[in-house]
């Protein structure tokens, strides 16, 4: 007689994970996407994991995004064997624990796999929009080969210099999306532009993702606040990463907001490619390998000091290269 939980003697099931909660796992199965199935883990991905933290490779075993193959418990629940290779993911440097040692390692923070398109979501003010916490969302989503657009929230609250920054990341070749989740201006084109893809929104903690999806898909009543009025930042009320179906073939993954963001496995020599105006210069430089800051005969800096890139992004730049390990673990 089967014991209770035992896996059926059935053809596994293909879902992929919409929602994570500790060690629980909420797979949606491709050919009933109104399904959800709580599920487990195999153990053999567990004792994998310790081998590999043990490592300091990466903090998640599988994400949201992850296509999957599961078999049925009799109780309907599901024990997921399979994690099915993945064409690619978002992630960052784990946040810094209070209280513990470093020896200069991070581990890396999974978000999602699987993603067709990134939307950085930004806002003019509360909180202030800053263009170095945007370029390292970019140079993340960039790293990751994934499409790039971004969300300029809050637009009722828009200024001048403002205004500015919108046409300078235009310039750049970005698709920026002006937005307010408060009157509904800007939503019904950024709605569009998430049809037949899997999207992901990333932002700040109190840059109004939650909002903006709450107005484009009521249905969703995903939880909000305010921002905190003494320290003009964003609360988190996202708490954990959630895959959404907004129509046929068109996912949107909603994040918790972040607080830092550092991008992962990026090498000093690798990270220009990831700025794209720097693309057309980073091959004219005298020596390959060029970190563009202080090698002599650099195209990137003359580019700089010709006005032909940005000093802002410039400044982003190095600020990151400060930050960027050169002995990565691959």
């Amino acid at each position: 007689m089967q014991e209770q939980n035992e896996p059926c003697a059935e053809a596994p099931i293909e879902a992929k994970i919409a929602r994570i909660e500790s060690n629980t796992y909420y797979a949606v199965p491709l050919a009933d996407p109104s399904r959800i199935i709580r599920c487990t883990l195999r153990g053999k991905f567990k004792k994998d994991f310790r081998l590999k933290k043990e490592k300091l490779y990466t903090t998640d075993i599988c994400v949201v995004g992850d296509q999957v193959e599961l078999i049925m418990n009799e109780d309907g629940t599901g024990v997921i064997q399979t994690i099915c290779p993945r064409k690619n993911h978002l992630s960052r440097k784990a946040p810094k624990i209070k209280g513990a040692s470093y020896r200069g390692e991070r581990l890396e923070q999974v978000i999602a796999a699987n993603l067709d398109a990134l939307y950085v979501v930004m806002s003019f003010q509360r909180p202030e929009f800053n263009n170095k916490v945007l370029d390292r969302f970019l140079v993340v989503g960039e790293s990751a080969q994934i499409e790039v657009a971004i969300i300029m929230n809050k637009f009722d609250l828009v200024t001048d210099e403002d205004q500015d920054w919108i046409e300078f990341y235009e310039d750049l070749g970005y698709a920026v999306f002006c937005t307010c989740a408060k009157t509904g201006a800007g939503v019904a084109r950024l709605k569009e532009s998430f049809r037949g893809k899997t999207s992901l929104m990333w932002g700040q903690s109190g840059v109004g993702k939650s909002s903006l999806l709450n107005n484009m898909f009521p249905g969703l009543l995903l939880s909000t606040s305010d921002i905190s009025e003494w320290s003009n930042r964003g609360k988190h009320t996202t708490v954990s990463v959630q895959m959404f179906e907004i129509d046929e073939n068109s996912f949107i993954v909603d994040t918790p907001g972040v607080r830092e963001i550092d991008p992962y496995g990026i090498r000093q020599e690798d990270l220009s490619h990831y700025f794209v105006e720097f693309v057309d210069y980073i091959n004219e430089c005298k020596y390959s390998g060029c970190t563009h800051n202080h090698e002599p005969g650099c195209a990137v800096v003359e580019a700089v000091e010709a006005g032909e890139i940005s000093e802002f992004r410039y400044d982003s730049y190095l600020r990151m290269l400060d930050t960027t390990e050169d002995d990565m673990f691959f």
